[in-house]
């Protein structure tokens, strides 16, 4: 009986068939072990009536597992050859579930429509572009109550990390506008083909109701302007932001943040604080 997921020699077999080199460009690095894949499953609490966002399903490993639960998945893919090649990998491996999954060849940066509403965001991300995804994929679906996505573990680290820490910066506070941010787990090298020069992380996000009385857009213009410049004072990082630096603190007197402190000690509330002083809440 052949397996409903992939292995390593299925794997290879597929990437020769379409010769492909997994490449740097896109940040390539295919699951070979099913374990893993079944673990990320796990981990994301997917089930019979989600739909799933996968972003970079590559030859198919992870599409396979989250297919396996029920749910339907939308996949993403920005080469054209294995989005042209995934749906025939699913029909070989796993026939009876074709039909819930929906291939769009494009780039996940770029994507502002889907063919359904994604509950949930479920993906190995190429390490250069995961938090961008990221942060897109959230804001420009609301629709996305939980996300689960393999990274590379400093980034992992970095989108967990609270203030004061030496990882915390502005991928840290942007996330958390969207949701609970927490660490799901280490993944080893040995799990890809090729194996990264990196270990990777698991993080998920519960989505939450958003700040309330702010604009995301001044909140992140904040946070920007913050850790653009986070050797310095949030007094003096924020004046360009504000045009000047006696309105940014007198933002941050209303907002009631030091204007000594620096932008890794401030929270989520404390940026939102500070936009609603310079903007009045608009």
């Amino acid at each position: 009986m052949v397996s409903s997921l992939l292995g390593a020699a299925d794997i290879r077999r597929i990437a020769a068939e379409l010769d492909i080199h997994p490449t740097k460009k896109w940040g390539q690095n295919f699951v070979i072990d099913p374990n893993t894949v079944r673990r990320i499953v796990r981990a994301s609490n997917v089930s019979d009536g989600d739909v799933v966002l996968e972003v970079g399903p590559g030859l198919g490993s992870l599409t396979l597992a989250l297919l396996e639960t029920g749910a339907d998945v939308v996949a993403v893919e920005i080469d054209p050859r294995l989005a042209d090649r995934l749906p025939r990998t699913v029909s070989e491996f796993a026939p009876e579930v074709a039909a819930r999954l929906n291939v769009v060849q494009a780039d996940a940066l770029q994507v502002a429509s889907l063919p359904k509403d994604p509950t949930a965001l479920v993906a190995n991300l190429p390490y250069n572009v995961a938090v961008p995804v990221v942060l897109h994929l959230l804001a420009e679906f609301p629709s996305i109550q939980r996300v689960l996505v393999m990274v590379q573990k400093e980034v992992a680290e970095r989108l967990c990390a609270g203030p004061g820490s030496r990882t915390y910066g502005a991928p840290s506070v942007k996330a958390r506008w969207f949701g609970d941010v927490s660490y799901a787990g280490d993944v080893g090298r040995a799990v890809f083909w090729p194996a990264p020069n990196v270990d990777s992380g698991l993080v998920s996000i519960a989505r939450c109701d958003p700040p309330p009385g702010v604009d995301r857009g001044d909140v992140f213009g904040a946070v920007d302007a913050a850790f653009g410049q986070r050797r310095k004072q949030i007094k003096s990082a924020l004046a360009p932001w504000l045009s000047d630096q006696p309105a940014g603190e007198s933002a941050l007197a209303r907002a009631g943040v030091d204007p000594t402190s620096r932008g890794e000690q401030l929270s989520l509330d404390d940026f939102c604080d500070i936009a609603r002083a310079a903007t009045g809440g608009r």
